[in-house]
């Protein structure tokens, strides 16, 4: 399959629930027909 670009790209990510950080710089970058899965710690998606 002939990729053609990226479809998703997030750089230095940042999330915070109240005053917790939960996530801090994390980068995601996607292609075009990639399958990609995020999975916790617990196996939650």
């Amino acid at each position: 399959m002939e990729r053609s670009g990226q479809i998703l790209r997030s750089e230095h990510l940042l999330k915070k629930y109240k005053k917790r950080v939960v996530v801090n710089n994390v980068s995601i970058q996607v292609e075009q027909g990639e399958v990609v899965g995020l999975l916790g710690p617990n196996g939650a998606g």
